[in-house]
């Protein structure tokens, strides 16, 4: 096939496309390389598959529309994945207007892409966030999601709700996937793992927040590339039993789902401190400190739709997982030096 994918100097949309070209598709990648984190990584995490006889690299923005536009019409890909925008919580309470530019405007840039072009499934990013203040464990997509707690979660809501109206206005088949902490080697700089890595090997204290008392349901990312091309190879289909009478908010009568992808298997923050003491062989210093501001205590995946379904099932201990990433972390930055 011939997939666009955007976000392509990122963590997972790198990934994605190694796991696509190692496979035999062809592969146009979208980034616009922001300073978001150390762009130095992203251009690292790019070289791995920039050369590749069957990638395209095209370095723009999802808010530019006429870009977007181009790129469509250009390469007229068969299937697009969306995996940019801007990430974290945290960062979304002090930069709100740059969730509206990225993950509002530049989505629709993509439905409207994806409409004008005749793209056969659009999945694209949701995230476990827009399960806000939920409480009932684990979450489901058959859940309300009406209350999030930051504009980030708010934005991956939205997403939700605008792929909704493409799939029932256009025919389009969309797939929203909630990903739940995703983590592994090139990971994000702005995450928990990568945080404490660089604290611990420097001697200095981690940040724990809410007194270390966080479940999350961290999820490697080789699982979640895996889920991620089960998904796409089959195109959203309505779902014939759907009724507006008593509807189902994770199918449509449209051709339109939402899953959750997650490891299904919550971990305790302070166990996930200590498989990273344990690969480092360090014992960290904790600072503790209460619940930020648009956290939410717990998260835990229902992924029976995707178990179901696409026959899903994460392989990657936290354990296992930890490990790759400490021994990816000290080789790269030991080559970077």
């Amino acid at each position: 096939m011939k997939v666009l994918i955007t976000g392509t100097a990122g963590f997972i949309g790198s990934a994605l496309a190694l796991r696509l070209l190692e496979r035999g598709d062809t592969v146009i990648g979208i980034d616009n390389h922001n300073t978001y984190y150390d762009p130095a990584l992203k251009e690292a995490r790019l070289a791995r598959h920039a050369n590749h006889p069957n990638y395209t690299h095209l370095r723009i923005d999802l808010a530019d529309r006429q870009a977007i536009f181009d790129a469509f019409k250009t390469h007229q890909p068969q299937r697009a994945i969306n995996l940019a925008a801007q990430a974290g919580v945290r960062y979304s309470i002090d930069n709100p207007l740059s969730y509206i530019y990225s993950n509002i405007a530049g989505f629709a840039h993509i439905l409207e892409g994806c409409r004008h072009n005749a793209v056969e499934h659009l999945v694209y990013a949701s995230s476990s966030s827009v399960y806000g203040a939920n409480t009932t464990m684990p979450f489901s997509v058959h859940h309300n999601v009406d209350h999030p707690l930051s504009l980030y979660a708010a934005s991956k809501k939205a997403n939700e709700l605008m792929a909704h109206a493409y799939s029932h206005l256009y025919n389009l088949p969309t797939t929203g996937l909630r990903f739940f902490t995703v983590y592994g080697p090139w990971g994000r700089p702005d995450m928990a793992l990568f945080k404490f890595t660089k604290a611990i090997l420097a001697g200095e204290p981690i940040q724990v927040f809410n007194h270390g008392k966080h479940r999350r349901d961290f999820t490697y990312i080789d699982d979640i590339v895996e889920g991620v091309i089960r998904v796409l190879d089959t195109p959203a289909t309505p779902n014939p039993a759907w009724q507006g009478t008593a509807p189902d908010p994770g199918t449509s009568s449209a051709p339109w789902r939402v899953y959750n992808i997650g490891n299904s298997q919550p971990v305790e923050l302070m166990d996930y401190i200590a498989a990273l003491e344990i690969a480092l062989g360090k014992t960290a210093e904790k600072l503790l400190l209460p619940l930020q501001p648009g956290d939410v205590p717990d998260t835990y995946a229902d992924v029976t739709d995707l178990a179901e379904q696409f026959h899903y099932q994460p392989a990657t201990t936290v354990a296992e997982g930890v490990q790759r990433f400490a021994a990816w972390y000290r080789d790269y930055y030991t080559a970077a030096k």
